[in-house]
């Protein structure tokens, strides 16, 4: 008996999440992405070894007419996102032995690169100064501001990041990164002195390496409970951002951009990049070589005449 498509998308997931070791994250972005398409896919009728280009097409049709929950179109990036889990999906079908349209026959369109938004190092300054040190809160604030933009984590390292973890004497600590990559983290001075200044301040037992002030007290666990999430973090930077007044709608990943970019721009090299950026391909961290091509910018400034 032929397994339902929503049966094989199931054992899809399933092989994501056990043999490739994908995110919960990227699992659940990929579910939605193939719900829409059982959701459209199943109305005509047709199982998925009938699955061919035209049909393809008339779905990308579908996608690029298609309205998100504030009533705008979906961006060409979005809707090739949900044409790229099609693509895996089908792959993976292929790969088991159930007959169905070769993924390499559907072409993703070309988008418009988007420029990598970094912060100058004076601007990281006026960033992590924002924040009021007279209080515990605020001590903890510059601590996660100077750590992300010393370690370039994502915002799901910093809050996973436990006390124990962390060897101030060392400067570095140890994370398991997307797809369970495993990396050494350094940390700077500066940030090893924030976060010393933080943890001597901290009166508690908890696990957590930063936790919440606001809320209600839970104990229990090692204080899981009092974890800071990565919505308050992503929130706390934007405030800070408002607060420093600064030109760029600055985020978490862009502290982790402006980590790659100075990095870079005092000489680093793109394979050491990676590595510390936890890069499965040396493709991702290649996208920063535009903004930091040192050669590039000397040969600018030797022979474009308004430098004269």
């Amino acid at each position: 008996m032929t397994n339902s498509l929503p049966q094989l998308i199931d054992e899809f997931l399933e092989y994501l999440e056990i043999e490739k070791n994908c995110s919960k994250l990227t699992i659940r972005d990929y579910r939605h992405y193939l719900e829409i398409f059982v959701n459209w896919f199943s109305p005509t009728g047709k199982s998925i070894k009938d699955l061919d280009l035209q049909t393809v097409r008339k779905y990308r049709i579908y996608l690029a007419n298609k309205a998100d929950p504030k009533g705008l179109t979906l961006k060409r990036v979005t809707q090739n996102y949900y044409v790229i889990a099609l693509r895996s999906f089908l792959r993976f079908l292929i790969k088991n032995d159930h007959q169905t349209l070769e993924p390499s026959k559907i072409d993703l369109p070309k988008t418009e690169s988007r420029s990598i938004k970094f912060l100058e190092r004076e601007q990281v300054d006026r960033l992590v100064t924002a924040a009021d040190t007279s209080k515990e809160e605020g001590i903890r604030d510059r601590a996660i501001l100077e750590l992300l933009f010393s370690t370039g984590l994502r915002v799901s390292e910093l809050v996973s990041l436990k006390r124990d973890q962390i060897n101030i004497e060392r400067r570095e600590f140890g994370v398991v990164g997307k797809g369970g990559r495993p990396r050494v983290v350094f940390i700077s001075d500066r940030a090893a002195d924030w976060l010393q200044r933080y943890l001597q301040k901290r009166k508690d037992i908890f696990k957590p390496l930063f936790i919440r002030y606001s809320g209600k007290l839970i104990t229990d666990n090692g204080g899981e409970k009092m974890r800071l999430t990565a919505r308050s973090v992503e929130r706390l930077v934007k405030k800070y951002v408002r607060h420093a007044r600064l030109p760029i709608d600055a985020s978490v990943h862009t502290l982790r951009h402006s980590f790659a970019t100075d990095l870079l721009n005092n000489g680093a090299d793109i394979r050491s990049v990676q590595e510390m950026l936890g890069h499965k391909n040396i493709a991702t961290t290649q996208i920063y070589t535009h903004v930091t091509n040192r050669q590039l910018r000397e040969v600018h400034e030797a022979f474009h005449s308004g430098n004269k």
